[in-house]
């Protein structure tokens, strides 16, 4: 794991030729000049009325988020309650109705260059170019970002080794298990060293060895001054991981907070179940019951 140590220290996520001179206030992209009135302090990621509907479905409605640099945050709610969405708009990947989002102050959709420069990503059902193998794949993905390619060379190898995917070396993407393609896709959205890493489902599909292996590596990113937001559906998981949580419905923020205050003295899921009004009616599936008496 060392040898990632290079990647998730590293927060200068301009092109390689950049120096450190020129990178100006932390968290901000190069040349960025905080407009009158916004701190250069600001959280990693600041959400405010966010809206998008599809048709006549609301799938986030007016939420508002404020996401602490240097914390794991958990997003967590049921199907359909607007987090894969939320997701795409706060990273770029969905136009939002209404709604401004910031990452490090910076403004998304006024400055998503400079935004984006910041945020690494790892979307839901993410396709991808599979006809690569996955060293090809992370250097396309580092290279595409303006990279030095020895920078990108050095940790892509780097990537590879801490993510178990060095012992294929010849394989296309395409020819991946579920699992190794849900690590790769981490590796691209690391190699540019970014400042905040949104993950929707990070550990679908993951076994548990590279499971743990991933929770190491997003750890040691927080301990370095990254912060992650993560979305899932396992509430052990995000409790064990995530200092700070939110759970929605309905494309509303239901709480948020540290992990301990939304807990509220019971366990993430239980607390879950009662901001949700609990599991739902019980229906009784008579014919579902065994019988002694066969037809």
């Amino acid at each position: 794991m060392l040898l990632l140590a290079a990647v998730v220290r590293d927060h200068r996520i301009a092109p390689a030729a950049t120096t450190g001179a020129d990178l100006g206030p932390p968290g901000l992209a190069p040349g960025y000049a905080a407009p009158v009135g916004t701190s250069t302090g600001a959280g990693a990621l600041e959400v405010r009325g966010l809206r998008k509907a599809f048709g006549s479905t609301v799938a986030v409605d007016g939420l508002d988020l404020d996401i602490p640099a240097g914390s794991m945050f958990g997003l967590v709610g049921p199907n359909g309650a607007g987090k894969t969405t939320t997701l795409s708009m706060v990273t770029g990947l969905l136009v939002p109705d209404a709604g401004s989002v910031r990452v490090h102050g910076v403004d998304l959709w006024t400055q998503p260059d400079r935004a984006k420069r910041l945020i690494g990503v790892l979307p839901d059902g993410l396709r991808t170019f599979d006809r690569l193998t996955g060293a090809e794949l992370i250097s396309y993905a580092g290279l595409l970002r303006g990279m030095d390619p020895e920078v990108v060379r050095g940790r892509r190898d780097d990537l590879l080794a801490a993510l178990d995917l060095a012992t294929a070396p010849g394989v296309l993407v395409a020819d991946y298990s579920a699992g190794m393609t849900k690590k790769v896709a981490l590796a691209c959205a690391l190699v540019h060293a970014p400042r905040l890493l949104v993950l929707d489902e990070p550990f679908e599909a993951v076994d548990p060895v590279s499971a743990g292996a991933i929770r190491t590596i997003l750890a040691r990113f927080v301990e370095a001054g990254g912060t992650v937001v993560l979305s899932s559906h396992v509430m052990a998981l995000v409790e064990r991981m995530c200092d700070h949580v939110a759970v929605i419905a309905g494309g509303r923020v239901l709480a948020v907070g540290t992990l301990d205050d939304v807990r509220a003295g019971q366990d993430l899921e239980t607390r879950f179940l009662g901001l949700l009004g609990g599991c739902g009616p019980e229906l009784e599936l008579s014919w579902l019951r065994p019988s002694s008496a066969s037809s």
